[in-house]
């Protein structure tokens, strides 16, 4: 493996076959061109990159419980900027701090940690890999499921649907604080990630960044399709990439030929079911509507 690519993170974690969270990680943590200290929550990224008395991690790097890592990235940079005051911290480049959480961690359980670290303002990169459920624990629906998905608590059947409500737009939720950086990011388009965290690092405050990061075992497809579905969710309009600067908007990718829903759903298993009932083509067509619904709204706001 290339040495630079291991330079904050080392192989040798137990992440399953076809999982985007190395890459990420890497391109993350590659793109940032300071000394970097590393929080995260609980979650798929902690339980296979830190089992005792092992570490992949080759920069400081602190596991948050699940609902806290807001605050305990605020408590880094709090102490960071206390200890440089008094002169006993002395670095040539200034550190900077990246928290690290999945959907469960960010969307749910972390949310209030998040929101109050956005609000008083500490300088910090929050990083979300959005694999769309409780993945570390087997699969249990979170804010971040999809309309449809078939989850361990949301099980589809002869009495039940799947998931029967939408997914929360974790994105307005942040960009609401006023922050100075958020953006959508996508394990296929890694130069737009690298691109992202280089550009959120120039700003001094809370950042955000929203990663799509597909889960092969439980979202049910061969792990050698990772990056084809990651691209798929963009090009059917499902992840739409884009950044808000300073407030504005800004669309960072277009399709040439947009893709219907239908073509990213079917390459999963957890969406089987919606395809073998009757009522199979209203279902398509009412989550067509919320994708071109969301879409306008994002062009709208663009060109404000």
């Amino acid at each position: 493996m290339n040495k630079k690519l291991t330079e904050n993170l080392s192989p040798g974690h137990t992440t399953c076959a076809g999982c985007p969270i190395p890459i990420i990680i890497r391109t993350v943590l590659g793109a940032i061109d300071y000394p970097t200290a590393v929080t995260n929550a609980t979650g798929c990224m902690e339980v296979t990159t830190t089992i005792y008395p092992n570490t992949s991690w080759k920069v400081p790097y602190i596991h948050s419980v699940f609902g806290n890592t807001g605050a305990t990235v605020s408590g880094m940079e709090t102490a960071y900027r206390a200890l440089k005051k008094k002169g006993k911290v002395k670095t040539k480049k200034p550190v900077k701090f990246v928290a690290f959480g999945g959907d469960g961690g960010t969307y749910d359980i972390g949310l209030q940690a998040l929101s109050g670290a956005l609000e008083r303002g500490h300088d910090f990169l929050y990083v979300c890999y959005d694999n769309g459920a409780y993945m570390n624990t087997g699969n249990q629906r979170s804010g971040a499921t999809p309309f449809g998905a078939d989850t361990e608590t949301t099980p589809y059947g002869k009495e039940s649907f799947g998931k029967n409500n939408w997914k929360k737009d974790i994105m307005s939720i942040v960009a609401a604080h006023k922050i100075p950086y958020t953006a959508t990011a996508n394990v296929g388009y890694l130069q737009d990630l690298k691109n992202k965290v280089k550009k959120a690092m120039k700003h001094d405050g809370p950042k955000f960044v929203l990663v799509f990061s597909p889960c092969p075992s439980l979202w049910k497809f061969k792990t050698s399709q990772t990056i084809k579905i990651a691209k798929l969710a963009t090009e059917t309009g499902f992840w739409p990439l884009y950044e808000i600067e300073n407030g504005q908007y800004q669309i960072n990718h277009v399709s040439k030929k947009k893709l219907g829903i239908e073509e990213f759903y079917k390459t999963q298993g957890r969406f089987k079911h919606l395809f073998k009932r009757k009522d199979s083509d209203d279902i398509m067509h009412a989550i067509q509507r919320d994708i071109d619904a969301r879409q306008e709204r994002l062009e709208k706001l663009s060109s404000l």
